[in-house]
């Protein structure tokens, strides 16, 4: 047999070796996806880091859609972002060090930590040597292979008491800029024959301005640019520790591995696109709206091509309307309501005001025609999640569509962070290891001149 026969044989038998009756899952009280058959999620274990509130559990068990609430050690993240806002100031690093620490920080505090991370975000030579000669399509497998490397960079890298892993953690909030920026100047050049162009990191300015520096070269990019990118940063930083890229790193810091082996595996799953690629998928379906709505102010002919898309008409065909849903809200999603409120006024100097209205009305009917659709009531509320914004936000300032991944993991590396430290000085902590229930039929060996 030749090598693409023999894959061919293996392929089939996994297909029918693979297929498990959906039935048993019922049957044996498995909670498929870690999820509750009301879909609330299984409860697997306790955090202090961060919350996420879309419902309340009655007392006849059922669940109450509320608006969605976001907390950070126990402070409402609107609370936060409009704390920061009234002061005039950038709040990224101010939101790692409360999600690190716990605590916000006093004057002294923050401006040691804004210090810290902007000192340590250059990469040394080798690191950018290496960076440089990486090669493939995709950002977030160079991120993933180059935190992987600087385990090789580190002195103490399996050293996880409290100091270090706080060390390793901001270390990683400040390198993960430089990484993807440098990451994909090299994709831009190789695959698209454009110059090659690796900025220095200012020492004094933010993550958010020197990530704009570093992809776009100083004077490319506007004040409002670096608050809109700052806002989403702090709005994805953490998200409990129950969302996939999360628990994976939970998982994985279970087993008392190293920071950059866990920070690795996040990485891995975030770039799935059923988590991190989502606000791809909306810039896509969004771009297939403009050329295939001719009025875009036509409730009528948005309501119908919504309605293609849940009938598997139009754009990808998967029955998906991306950007609308989520596991947990079902009211609102506290993070799109704030990132939409600045969205605005992105729009309004950038001269995309018919785009962003386009999309408003998109975010009022689709609600609407998913629940007719589904033939649910009101009681089943869904609503736009922050990926529905998101993508615009990046395209709006400028930022290609082959980073939008890669800023979801520099924003949510803080969170990330904060639960491995969680997870690994846990006073009663323990190897997750779930069980799995094994449903195939007993089989004999059967000798070599028999099969």
């Amino acid at each position: 047999m030749n090598n693409e026969q023999i894959t061919k044989t293996v392929s089939d038998s996994v297909t029918f070796t693979s297929n498990i009756d959906k039935e048993l899952f019922t049957k044996m009280g498995v909670k498929r996806g870690l999820r509750n058959e009301d879909h609330s999620g299984v409860l697997a274990g306790l955090t202090r880091v961060g919350d996420v509130m879309g419902y309340e559990r009655q007392e006849d068990g059922t669940l109450k859609p509320v608006p969605g609430k976001l907390y950070y050690r126990g402070m409402d993240v609107e609370e936060l972002v409009k704390g920061i806002q009234s002061e005039h100031r950038l709040g990224f690093e101010e939101t790692a060090f409360l999600l690190l620490s716990g605590k916000l920080p006093t004057k002294e505090e923050l401006d040691a930590v804004n210090d810290l991370i902007a000192q340590t975000m250059p990469l040394n030579h080798t690191a950018t040597m290496n960076i440089l000669s990486l090669k493939g399509k995709n950002i977030m497998n160079i991120l993933a292979r180059s935190v992987l490397e600087l385990y090789a960079y580190d002195e103490n890298p399996d050293d996880i008491s409290p100091d270090n892993l706080v060390k390793q953690s901001i270390n990683l909030i400040a390198k993960f800029p430089t990484i993807i920026a440098y990451a994909y100047q090299v994709l831009r050049h190789d695959q698209m024959g454009r110059s090659l162009h690796i900025r220095h990191p200012y020492d004094n300015r933010s993550v958010a301005e020197n990530f704009l520096f570093m992809m776009k070269g100083r004077d490319n990019y506007t004040e409002l640019d670096i608050k809109i990118l700052d806002l989403a940063l702090i709005l994805h930083a953490e998200h409990g520790g129950g969302n996939n890229s999360t628990f994976s790193v939970r998982v994985t810091s279970s087993t008392e591995t190293d920071t950059y082996s866990a920070v690795a595996a996040g990485i891995g799953s975030l770039k799935g696109p059923l988590h991190g690629g989502a606000n791809i998928k909306v810039q896509g379906m969004l771009k297939d709206m403009k050329k295939n709505v001719n009025d875009w102010t036509s409730v009528e002919q948005i309501d119908a091509y919504l309605t293609k898309i849940l009938k598997k008409e139009a754009f990808d065909r998967t029955g998906l309307i991306y950007g609308i849903g989520h596991a947990v809200y079902t009211i609102s999603d506290p993070r799109a309501d704030l990132l939409k409120e600045m969205a605005r006024d992105l729009a309004r100097e950038k001269g995309r005001e018919e785009e962003f209205n386009f999309m408003e009305l998109i975010e009022g009917r689709a609600v609407e025609v998913f629940l007719d659709f589904k033939k649910q009531s009101a009681k089943s509320r869904t609503c736009i999640n922050v990926d529905f914004y998101s993508g615009f936000v990046y395209d709006a300032i400028g930022l290609p569509s082959e980073v939008f991944t890669p800023l979801f993991a520099m924003a949510r590396i803080v969170g990330w962070s904060a639960h491995r430290i969680e997870e690994m000085n846990f006073a009663s902590k323990r190897l997750i290891r779930p069980a799995y229930k094994n449903v195939r039929e007993k089989q004999d060996f059967v000798a070599m001149n028999e099969r």
